[in-house]
């Protein structure tokens, strides 16, 4: 029983928001079997129809496929024409649900928070412990979701706005420039910038294996000769006289970014610049009380944090940072002017210089 004498109309209001986002939580689930089960391309394909003759495009079993679809339309995902029976994924929901590599497309999102939950287990011990949880010890999930849901947004906003906002940099590289890409991961950020920078050579370091070995097995597959890859972490990856150092939503996940900072203006040639891309956040706890700062907040506790504490330092920056506290980082590292040069729905842009 509650200790203190409660405001029903605040209880209630509360308890319907938890109710809807347990039904969020579910629904989540099945719209992530949805999209490994190539369902809502099915609709797609389909148009209105049945539930088993959508089942029989999909090859799935009728009655497994009538309960899927249930579900979608029980949440809104998918509308159903009670009159004829048949299901449809509208033009809105193919967006979010079926239209992969737009930048509106949610399933690498969905993909990701899934690896969260199969990481709970390890979470919950960090957390209890004050420990960390190494990046590498994450599920396969969270890697492939990471890259798939920040690949849309970086593909539309990169070379058209990000890269042209930075003093200079363009110019550099359309004429031959030498680039590092920090925490590259799958290298979708490197292989953007090396396509539309044939000029330029591009060198991607993260310190997760088996993402270098996914970024040389994607470069090689899509011919891009201009980007090479290493394992090297953000203190300690060789080279200098870099026109420009990238880090895309990752030095809030480094244990030492005021080391990794220190490095990387090391490393750059006399003008160069530092981009980094971090998720949008005001300063004050205040600024961030929305529904993304709920949804950074809580992958951050549950992932960045863990592996911020999991390296040397343990700096957890975390998630929601804000400009203020990423510009004293960087300035730590010596870069004496720093700017915001742009900024998304969802990301800011920094660009530092000496």
């Amino acid at each position: 029983m509650a200790s203190a004498t409660i405001d029903q109309a605040k209880f209630e209001a509360l308890f319907g928001k938890i109710l809807s986002e347990i039904g969020g939580a579910a629904s989540l689930l099945v719209a992530y079997v949805g999209d490994r089960l190539g369902l809502y391309r099915a609709m797609v394909a389909a148009g209105p129809a049945t539930s088993d003759a959508i089942a029989a495009r999909a090859g799935i079993d009728a009655r497994y496929m009538r309960e899927w679809l249930s579900a979608n339309a029980a949440a809104g995902y998918v509308e159903f024409d009670e009159a004829n029976q048949t299901f449809t994924l509208s033009p809105e929901a193919e967006l979010i649900f079926a239209a992969d590599g737009d930048p509106r497309c949610l399933q690498g999102f969905i993909q990701a928070l899934k690896s969260v939950y199969d990481d709970e287990e390890k979470s919950t011990e960090a957390i209890r412990t004050g420990t960390g949880v190494p990046w590498g010890d994450r599920s396969a999930g969270c890697f492939c979701g990471t890259d798939r849901f920040f690949r849309p947004g970086y593909a539309m906003n990169l070379v058209e706005s990000w890269i042209p906002a930075l003093n200079g940099v363009r110019e550099k590289l359309e004429a031959g420039a030498k680039v590092a890409d920090i925490g590259c991961g799958h290298a979708s950020s490197t292989m953007l910038m090396a396509k539309a920078f044939p000029n330029s050579q591009f060198h991607g370091f993260d310190f997760h294996a088996p993402s270098i070995e996914a970024a040389r097995a994607k470069a090689g597959a899509e011919g891009v000769g201009n980007a090479s890859f290493e394992v090297a972490s953000a203190k300690t990856y060789p080279g200098d006289g870099y026109d420009l150092v990238c880090i895309f939503d990752a030095l809030h996940d480094m244990g030492d970014p005021a080391g990794a900072a220190t490095h990387i203006r090391e490393s750059l040639a006399p003008g160069g610049s530092f981009m980094v891309v971090e998720p949008l956040a005001g300063d004050r706890l205040s600024d961030n009380l929305h529904v993304l700062g709920q949804i950074f907040y809580s992958v951050s506790t549950l992932v960045c944090v863990p592996a911020s504490k999991a390296q040397e330092v343990g700096r957890s920056l975390g998630a929601q940072a804000g400009e203020a506290q990423l510009s004293a980082v960087l300035r730590e590292g010596g870069f004496t002017d720093i700017r915001r040069a742009a900024q998304t729905e969802t990301n800011m842009v920094l660009e530092a210089r000496v």
